[in-house]
């Protein structure tokens, strides 16, 4: 099984719009995401993001080249400030590959939580729609790979 963890892309600020959509970069940065995506291969049979509109709009941008037929689900458990214990929970029973996008600083401390148990310790360096991809094997996780926006620019 594996989880595509995405950082929503790059977000207008709360002066410039208090609902914070994605910017043109932040559209382009996902549209090519998902098109490398397509490409390789990737395809997930769930799409999860926190509600609030930049993630939305990236998991959406995402799931049309990857899960054209899966209903986007919306996840009160991952928004920016949330305990990655607290998601974490139901991961025994994911059996699909899932695709989660999210914010900061939950992003990092949920990758960090489920591969060495220590939310405190960052291990991946995300950007405003980068993705990791974990997989579990052997009720273990591990980092798959990961790709930050600019290296498909």
């Amino acid at each position: 099984m594996k989880l595509y963890l995405v950082q929503h892309g790059e977000a207008c600020s709360k002066e410039t719009d208090p609902h914070r959509p994605l910017t043109e970069q932040g559209k382009e940065d996902a549209k090519r995401l998902s098109e490398f995506l397509k490409r390789a291969g990737v395809k997930v049979d769930r799409v999860l993001h926190s509600g609030k509109l930049r993630a939305a709009q990236t998991a959406e941008l995402l799931a049309n080249a990857i899960a054209p037929d899966v209903e986007l689900e919306e996840s009160g458990l991952i928004n920016p400030n949330d305990n990655p214990k607290a998601f974490d929970w139901q991961s025994e029973s994911w059996d699909r590959d899932t695709l989660i996008v999210g914010h900061l600083p939950f992003m990092t401390k949920l990758v960090s939580h489920l591969l060495i148990e220590d939310e405190n310790k960052p291990i991946t360096a995300y950007q405003p729609g980068s993705i990791v991809c974990l997989e579990r094997k052997n009720s273990h996780w591990q980092i798959n790979w990961m790709i930050r926006p600019e290296l498909l620019r």
